[in-house]
């Protein structure tokens, strides 16, 4: 099995573009999962000392990974945040496969409008504008990715942009925090 996380900050895409390259690797035939990792992580109350939930969303996903490999799939595609090497590291072990990422990037202003389409609620949005501006600083200083798709293009356009960068790191050796 092979895996693809799409990842970058809050409004970027990453569910989108996960779902567009899932509906490129439908039309392939490709057998394939693609999970919302947020999902996987979704319940209250948060711990303290984890306020993303990222210790059960690994359990979770190792779970949702075995079932997928033992009904035949062969690529996952994940949509979520990984802030670290730590982390991508995590995620490759729980999805029991070579993961590559892939960080989606769109400039602020974009992000923004985006996120204000979306969240309507006043301290809604002022939380996810905050945490995309954190995650842009982020990404921009700690290359955890395989590769970079501009997300300001055309969903269909990041998706095959993704999916080809994909097929190119797939080629690559696995990074580690070592290689990184």
């Amino acid at each position: 099995m092979k895996a693809l996380l799409v990842t970058g900050p809050v409004g970027v895409g990453k569910t989108t573009v996960a779902e567009a390259i899932g509906d490129r690797l439908a039309e392939t035939q490709v057998p394939h999962a693609v999970i919302d990792l947020d999902w996987l992580s979704s319940c209250r109350p948060s711990p303290a000392d984890d306020p993303f939930h990222l210790a059960l969303q690994l359990r979770n996903l190792r779970a949702v990974a075995r079932n997928y490999a033992e009904v035949g799939v062969q690529r996952i595609v994940l949509a979520g945040v990984v802030e670290s090497f730590a982390a991508r590291e995590e995620y490759a072990e729980a999805v029991g496969a070579k993961l590559n990422v892939c960080r989606l990037k769109a400039d602020l202003p974009v992000l923004r409008e985006r996120l204000a389409a979306r969240h309507h609620d006043e301290p809604d949005l002022r939380w996810h504008l905050n945490r995309a501006e954190e995650l842009t600083a982020l990404f921009a200083s700690s290359w955890i990715e395989d590769f970079v798709v501009d997300a300001g293009q055309p969903v269909a356009d990041v998706a095959q942009d993704a999916i080809m960068g994909w097929l190119v790191a797939e080629r690559s050796p696995t990074r580690t925090a070592a290689s990184g």
